[in-house]
């Protein structure tokens, strides 16, 4: 992993300033810049907009007691893409413009899932209704998950006894 990501820091640099000068030999110094300059403000907006759709759909299917994981991938992807998008160079550009599409995102989720999707487990109690999915039980800080439930917001507890003592 450290020789693909050592690589990529010599090569991808070397690679935005060849396709920038020929950029420049077409187009003109100037406005191969100020290209660089408009794509980024478009990539801003672009970002924002399918940010905000995904945080919405993100909020419905947790509402709806789903777990968002399509969601929370294509936020990832998203964000990648600003990253990329706001670099300067414009192989980045075209590579985060690949990740902030909805349908060149769907074929890179695709591949992610098939790539990872065996690396990842999910236990624990649930998350939103979904059994089997969310965050504690064995092998995790804390081990198991109490079977009782308190709500800590109201004054009523789910358990016949007192609430436990808070130590300071």
């Amino acid at each position: 992993m450290f020789r693909i990501l050592a690589i990529l820091f010599l090569v991808v640099p070397i690679l935005e300033i060849w396709v920038l000068i020929q950029a420049a030999e077409v187009v003109g110094g100037v406005n191969a810049i100020a290209l660089m300059i408009l794509i980024s403000a478009a990539a801003a907006f672009l970002v924002r907009r399918e940010g905000l759709g995904l945080l919405m759909r993100f909020q419905q299917r947790v509402n709806a007691g789903e777990l968002p994981t399509k969601e929370l991938l294509d936020g990832l992807l998203v964000a990648m893409a600003g990253a990329l998008m706001l670099t300067p160079g414009f192989v980045t550009d075209a590579v985060g413009l690949l990740c902030l599409l909805p349908p060149s995102r769907a074929i890179i989720r695709t591949v992610l899932i098939a790539r990872f999707g065996s690396r990842m487990t999910v236990t624990g109690p649930g998350f939103g209704g979904a059994p089997g999915a969310g965050f504690g039980g064995p092998g995790f800080p804390g081990g198991e998950v109490p079977g009782d439930i308190i709500d800590v917001g109201d004054a009523d507890y789910d358990r016949p006894e007192d609430p436990p003592e808070l130590e300071r």
